[in-house]
């Protein structure tokens, strides 16, 4: 699933190429060939993001919400000089044509046109998101401070903090030598200060560039990554590789649905 940094770089790139023109929005699939007829020809005012939620908001009202889920992926292409649109392939959800640029949802597990108020209560039920400039931590430290959840699941917890997905939970408690399944109320509220100044800093990184990138360069050495193309990680999918700093066996196990990686060695 991606994480809240692919939403907010998804949020800027739409922004530059749609924002504050007419676009055209429809539904080749069909599924989403009612709702997209109301914001058909719209302007496009403004688009944004919160955790693994964006939003385009249009001139008279409508705005939509997508939530990309496991599945759901954005294909940006170029028309230039107002070319002729390419042949939609496969289960496209909504598609948007601007004047240079179209794109093609797939897969979503949300696409919906709402208003305000709708926005107003998906927001409510989400936590800061380290992304945004109105992030307020102490909201995230006082829901964990209080919980016997595990830390490793209170990350995760998108009520809590919007937009960590399993990369930057695994990676950022191995960063701060924490173990995932140390209850919530366990932490320190320096460890949880720390851990949040750390994390607006890597998902910067990610919105940056494109990649989310936590391995120290110190550390940027041995073994490859966990798969071809991405960067080199500390723990995430490296269950019995030697850790990058300590060198014993990294961890993996199940918490509360999802896997989770750890050193415990590092981790405690």
């Amino acid at each position: 699933m991606p994480e809240g940094h692919t939403l907010h770089r998804l949020a800027r790139l739409h922004q530059r190429r749609f924002g504050g023109a007419p676009v055209a929005v429809s539904s080749p699939q069909g599924r989403f060939e009612d709702a997209a007829a109301t914001v058909n020809g719209q302007v496009l005012k403004r688009a944004s993001a919160w955790g693994k939620h964006l939003f385009h908001q249009y001139a008279h009202g409508p705005i939509v919400h997508v939530h990309l889920g496991l599945y759901g992926t954005f294909t940006e292409w170029q028309r230039p000089g107002g070319a002729a649109l390419p042949e939609a392939v496969g289960q496209v959800r909504m598609r948007m044509v601007g004047a240079d640029y179209g794109t093609d949802l797939r897969g979503p597990t949300v696409c919906e046109v709402i208003d305000e108020a709708r926005v107003n209560d998906v927001v409510a039920k989400l936590g800061p998101d380290p992304l945004r400039s109105d992030a307020d931590p102490s909201w995230a430290w006082a829901r964990i401070t209080k919980s016997r959840r595990p830390i490793g699941a209170l990350l995760m917890d998108q009520t809590v903090i919007a937009g960590v997905g399993n990369v930057y939970r695994s990676e950022l408690l191995f960063r701060h030598g924490i173990d995932p399944f140390r209850p919530g109320r366990d932490v320190s509220e320096s460890e949880f200060d720390a851990a949040w100044t750390d994390l607006v800093a890597l998902m910067k990184i990610g919105l940056r560039g494109g990649k989310i990138i936590v391995v120290r360069p110190e550390h940027d050495n041995g073994p490859p990554s966990y798969a071809p193309g991405r960067p080199r990680t500390y723990v995430y999918r490296r269950a019995g590789e030697p850790c990058r700093v300590k060198g014993g066996p990294i961890r993996t196990a199940v918490l509360e649905g999802r896997n989770v990686f750890w050193c415990p060695t590092c981790q405690n």
